[in-house]
Formats: C-alpha cells, structure tokens, sequence
C-alpha cells in the first residue's frame, strides 16, 4: 500500500504541478500579489494531496507568530516542508541556493516571488547581495524562511549551520523563531512515502543581538529538539 500511494500521489500531484508551474511565469507578469495568491493555490494542492493520498497529516507545537517580520531557521528533511511552511507562515521570502534561482524562466519569476539567493561558496559580496535583499523584502513587511544547515538531511543528523544564516541575523537584527522538524521519518529521499504525523515544532523566539556563537548554538539546538 505505500508504494501504491506513493507511486498515486507523484501521479496526481506532479500531473496538476506540471501545469502550475509552467503557468508561473505568466502571473508574474501581474505582479507580486498574484504570483504570491498563485504559490498559495499549488501549496495548498501539495497540502491536500499528502493527507488525502498519502495519509500524512501535520502536528504543530508551540507559537507561529510574534509581532514583526522574522526569521524562520527550520530543519530540512523533506520536500514536504518547503512548502507546508511557504503556507503555513503566510509566504514568507524563502532563501534559495543558487542553483534554484538560476533555472531559466522558474528563477526568474522565483525572483518576482521574493526569494533570497544564497551562495554556497559564501564569499562576501554573495553574503552583501543576501542580506541587502533579506532588506528589501523586510522593508515590505515580509517574514524570512531560512534552512541554516543549507540542505536536506536525512533523520538523526545534524551538521553545522552555514554562514548565511549568521550574515542575515547578524545584519537584519530580527528575532529568529527555529523550527523543529521530523518530516524524514515519513518521506524518506528514496523509497516509499508513509502514513504518519509531521511535527512542526516552534520553539521559543531568540533575540536579535546575540554573538553568532551563541545565537548558532541556540538556533542549532532548537531545530534539532525532535532528532532521535
């Protein structure tokens, strides 16, 4: 059965996002609003096919929203995540690594959307270039979607945070909120999806001002709390 539901849910959600996203690029053109109501349209698809189809349904502790923009530091374990959150925290300016915004067309209206571009390599004009646009898209009232590990591991583990996360909480002074999360135990990279609960665990808020050691240290502990 997880195969069949897994193999019926890449059927139907790939089949309807195939046209959603080709579609992307079109409401861009009528600007950030519509591509915003448009990203929220497909994540709520993507939401309701994975409780329908695959039987995995979402677990939320803990405070979603302060006052104010800030930053979301969240643990990376799964597609599913990335956009349950986009939905779940009112679409958000995510950051994207570099590859992703480069895609001809889909990065240019990811770019309309509001994404922050990160680079691996972390030079420091790349770190300027994030944080002058994590800038631009506070000025806008919009809260920032970080995964500080820098990509999607699988459960139990648990590397260092990347620069980025320290050059946009050093530079924007925000608090950030850290997302614990556990969607790896039932989407694994490979193999069969399975049924289960995801939990989404919001810890407490950490100030801005801290020295990044401390800060890195706090975030790092928070979104690991569910790692077993």
């Amino acid at each position: 059965m997880k195969w069949v539901r897994t193999i019926l849910f890449m059927i139907v959600f790939y089949g309807v996002s195939v046209p959603i996203v080709l579609l992307t690029p079109i409401t861009a053109l009528f600007g950030r609003k519509a591509l915003i109501v448009h990203t929220h349209i497909w994540t709520k698809f993507h939401g309701w096919a994975t409780e329908h189809i695959l039987g995995i349904r979402r677990r939320v502790e803990g405070v979603l929203f302060v006052d104010g923009p800030v930053i979301y530091a969240a643990k990376h374990q799964a597609m599913y995540e990335t956009l349950e959150l986009g939905r779940m925290l009112r679409t958000p300016a995510i950051v994207m690594k570099q590859e992703l915004a480069s895609i001809p067309v889909w990065g240019w209206a990811a770019r309309r959307y509001g994404v922050i571009v990160v680079d691996r390599e972390a030079s420091a004009s790349a770190l300027r270039r994030m944080v002058r646009e994590g800038q631009a898209e506070l000025a806008l009232g919009r809260s920032i979607l970080i995964f500080p590990e820098g990509t999607r591991v699988p459960p139990g583990e648990q590397p260092p945070l990347r620069a980025g996360f320290a050059g946009l909480y050093q530079m924007l002074k925000i608090p950030v909120i850290p997302v614990a999360i556990d969607s790896g135990l039932v989407w694994p990279k490979h193999g069969p999806k399975h049924a289960g609960v995801v939990t989404f665990r919001f810890g407490e808020p950490i100030p801005p001002g801290l020295p990044r050691a401390e800060a890195e240290r706090r975030v790092h502990a928070a979104i690991n709390a569910l790692e077993r």
